[in-house]
């Protein structure tokens, strides 16, 4: 059987402590080389952006942690250059099924569409993630510099800046940053550091996650059992992992005691009773409590929160590891374009608007989620079991079933960096969609034709505008000019007719009819924080 094969990165000194020379200030300090704070150096890598990322230790997480990564955050991915190979190694589903003791109330379908690039969802380990983000991360030497075993240890926030001092193998030093970006994870020192909390709600439910390795013929779907027989009362949950590993998640009970959960002897009867056989192994295990919480803002000053140290949720709907991925693509290019001097710095606090408005739908399905599977009285537990009888039948009944209400692109329609437009196909705040094009004789994605800044985007017989040197992509119908929409389905989800500003995090900005050069100047300047 193939389990994961750690590997230790290694410990360079930095410059700081071997008497190299060593530059007086960075201008990004990335806290945690986990995927958000490796997928943060790279969006500002590829943007110019140099930053020094600290972590404190030197190998990619224990344990599969996040396996859940969604169509959006797979986009993303792709423009960091790693989500080809997440999905080639990825267990690849779209289908969900949700069961109700041993009967099966009904079965989803994610992604009943084609001509997308990339699935609906993909399950890949956490570690996986890790590795593929650092091999990428060291295709920029001169941007980006990987110092693990250096352990922060305190952090303070200055005149235009912050500094954090640093615990290496060769002693302590000090870094001074433009900014400080904390992708720390749940139990940020970072947050520590400042003397934030997070407001929210810790539910009274834990949940044991375990992976175990097992050759078995399960399909590549998830599975979501209330009260099933083999756990009698309580919830459960099956996913398909690569290398023959399953994740398993069962609910305990608030009365759990979670060391002795996670005791061998206690765990593999559980598993045994889930897939009656006993020929497995235990890959990892953990015991989790449900929280939904966030800070109350992520920038503070100079000091940026990103990821499980602004904002956490349950584990149902795969809502962390996502929306940690999506605040990346959010201030990526923001902070690129005030460090360039692009834009002011006020543009920052769209950041503050976007993801936090990001975070709440998270947690507010997070939320309503845990309350669905975990009813707190007789009265609510019997709701519950009459939805789950006239969903097997009733279509209305199925949209009030929460058994993790799973992860899609969050909207910023009506948000202030947004020029609306009430006739657009695609609203503007809204994610791009991808769709097949032809260019010449190959065969193109129409995400992989957004270059990372802005972007306009036309569709049909409208004559090329020129605007502040925003690049233009246009798009026809077959036999028209360089970009032609072969199947149909990029004219379907944009409009014949539409041109759209597109953001360089492929959020669209703007949309017009008959977009002229004043029009789409006054967009951008918007989309840029500037009056």
């Amino acid at each position: 059987m193939a389990r994961y094969q750690y590997q230790h990165f290694g410990y360079t000194p930095s410059p700081e402590v071997s008497g190299k020379p060593a530059p007086g200030r960075y201008p990004v300090v990335i806290v945690g080389a986990g995927p958000t704070g490796l997928s943060m150096a790279i969006d500002l890598a590829l943007r110019g952006v140099a930053s020094v990322v600290l972590d404190d230790n030197d190998v990619v997480s224990v344990g599969s942690r996040a396996i859940c990564w969604a169509k959006r955050t797979l986009e993303i991915f792709d423009r960091l250059g790693v989500g080809e190979r997440m999905v080639e190694k990825g267990v690849t589903w779209k289908i969900g099924r949700l069961y109700h003791g041993d009967r099966e109330v009904y079965s989803f379908d994610l992604l009943p569409e084609d001509g997308h690039k990339m699935p609906a969802f993909i399950n890949l380990q956490q570690y996986y993630v890790e590795q593929y983000l650092v091999e990428r991360a060291r295709d920029f030497p001169d941007l980006i510099d990987l110092r693990f075993k250096n352990k922060v240890i305190g952090v303070e926030k200055i005149a235009a800046g912050a500094v954090a001092r640093i615990e290496t193998p060769d002693g302590t030093y000090r870094l001074e940053a433009d900014y400080l970006l904390a992708c720390d994870g749940a139990k940020s020192l970072v947050r520590s550091e400042l003397g934030l909390d997070f407001a929210g709600k810790l539910f009274e439910e834990r949940f044991l996650i375990a992976d175990i390795e097992l050759k078995a013929d399960f399909p590549s779907e998830r599975r979501f059992w209330f009260e099933p027989t083999f756990h009698a009362g309580q919830s459960a949950l099956l996913h398909k992992q690569p290398d023959d590993i399953y994740r398993i998640d069962l609910q305990l009970g608030w009365d759990a005691d979670p060391e002795a959960e996670r005791r061998p002897e206690n765990v593999i009867p559980r598993i045994e009773k889930v897939i009656g056989r006993s020929d497995f192994e235990i890959d990892w295990v953990s015991v989790y409590t449900f929280q939904c919480r966030r800070l109350e803002r992520f920038v503070h000053d100079r000091v940026i929160f990103v990821g499980d140290s602004a904002h956490i949720v349950s584990p149902f709907g795969a809502r962390g590891g996502n929306g940690g991925i999506q605040d990346v693509d959010n201030l990526g290019w923001k902070l690129a374009a005030v460090l360039n001097a692009q834009a002011p710095e006020a543009l920052l606090a769209s950041y503050d608007d976007e993801r936090i408005h990001g975070a709440d739908e998270n947690i507010a399905n997070s939320s309503r989620a845990t309350n669905f599977m975990t009813p707190k009285s007789a009265m609510e537990k019997m709701l519950r079991d009459e939805v789950l009888d006239l969903a097997a039948d009733m279509v209305f009944a199925r949209k009030l079933v929460n058994s993790g209400r799973l992860s899609v692109p969050c909207s910023l329609a009506g948000l202030p960096l947004q020029t609306p437009s009430a006739e657009a196909v695609l609203e503007p705040g809204s994610a791009c969609l991808d769709a097949p094009l032809r260019h010449g004789e190959t065969d193109v994605w129409l995400l992989g034709q957004l270059n990372g800044g802005f972007t306009l985007l036309s569709f049909g017989d409208r004559p090329r505008i020129e605007v502040n040197d925003i690049k233009h992509v246009h798009v026809s119908r077959p036999g028209g000019g360089e970009l032609q929409d072969v199947s149909g389905h990029a004219f379907r989800r944009y409009g014949e007719g539409f041109t759209y500003l597109i953001r360089p995090d492929q959020h669209v900005a703007a949309a017009f009819r008959a977009p002229d050069a004043a029009a789409i100047g006054a967009a951008h300047r918007r989309a840029l924080g500037r009056p």
